[in-house]
């Protein structure tokens, strides 16, 4: 089975850098490497040296932010124009384990002998800030434990039925023929959060499953983060009212409810619709 890994970079070199020596150690190496560059035309001279078969593609961002939903789709058709016959989305902090492509692949097969669709989802472990020297391939699996919110299938068992508001695109897989019943991401979302949730949903909507992946790790590199995602509120609010048009309800709510007690956001029963506080009420 062809493969290609799919990963979006807009800076953390250092991180893309990690990635790329994950997989060359793998016991399985992508076929095709396709690195989606938002406004990050430097990212050519960081893949340069290595020695996977690296394509790498430039998008512009949307009003200044981050269009990742266009950008996962336009990652995917480059690999599905050179032949790919799985798709593999890797975070760009996301490094793999020594099998993670092996046992994707091992995945998908399986569902093309069952005749099966169904999204392939890896666990993934949330890695400490990095040692001096930087972090170790050899050591990620003992630095930290998978998320406790997903299932951990054992190393060689995959699980199916699993439940589509568990997704997430930090590490997951495709079949050619699963990712085009899906249609892709809604390239309505730009910036941050909204378009995981989406894409899940509209896959479970076209019949296509959710497998837990033993086996197929991803160690998240350590970056600093905001709980609420307060620098984010602006992407938040105008994605969800996105997802709201489709589905009829608001994602993210816990995030909505945080950035309610911090003042930042109203909510509006008779409409359900979430807004913005002004600075000058807030304060």
């Amino acid at each position: 089975m062809r493969t290609a890994v799919i990963t979006l970079v807009a800076g953390r070199h250092r991180h893309l850098r990690l990635q790329q020596r994950g997989l060359a150690a793998g016991s399985r190496h992508p076929g095709h490497y396709v690195v989606v560059a938002v406004d990050d035309p430097s990212v050519a001279d960081v893949v340069r040296e290595e020695t996977l078969s690296v394509d790498v593609i430039q998008v512009k961002r949307v009003g200044g932010r981050l269009p990742l939903a266009a950008a996962r789709n336009a990652g995917a058709r480059r690999a599905l124009d050179a032949g790919a016959e799985l798709l593999i989305f890797l975070d760009v902090d996301c490094v793999p384990g020594h099998r993670t492509i092996e046992r994707y692949t091992e995945a998908a097969e399986k569902t093309v002998r069952s005749r099966a669709h169904a999204l392939l989802c890896g666990t993934v472990s949330y890695l400490p800030p990095p040692p001096p020297g930087g972090y170790l391939l050899d050591t990620l699996d003992i630095l930290a434990s998978p998320h406790t919110g997903r299932p951990v299938p054992k190393e060689d068992d995959i699980v199916s039925g699993g439940d589509h508001r568990l997704f997430w695109s930090l590490s997951f897989a495709a079949t050619e023929a699963t990712w085009r019943r899906t249609g892709g991401f809604c390239e309505r979302y730009t910036g941050y959060g909204g378009e995981d949730t989406d894409f899940a949903l509209t896959a479970a909507s076209a019949g296509v499953g959710l497998w837990w992946v033993g086996g197929a790790p991803a160690y998240h590199q350590h970056h600093p983060v905001s709980r609420p995602p307060v620098e984010h509120l602006a992407d938040i609010l105008r994605n969800g009212a996105i997802f709201r048009q489709r589905w009829g309800r608001w994602p993210m709510e816990g995030w909505m409810r945080d950035f309610g007690r911090l003042g930042l956001v109203r909510h509006d029963p008779a409409t359900d619709t979430w807004s913005a506080i002004p600075r000058h009420e807030s304060s």
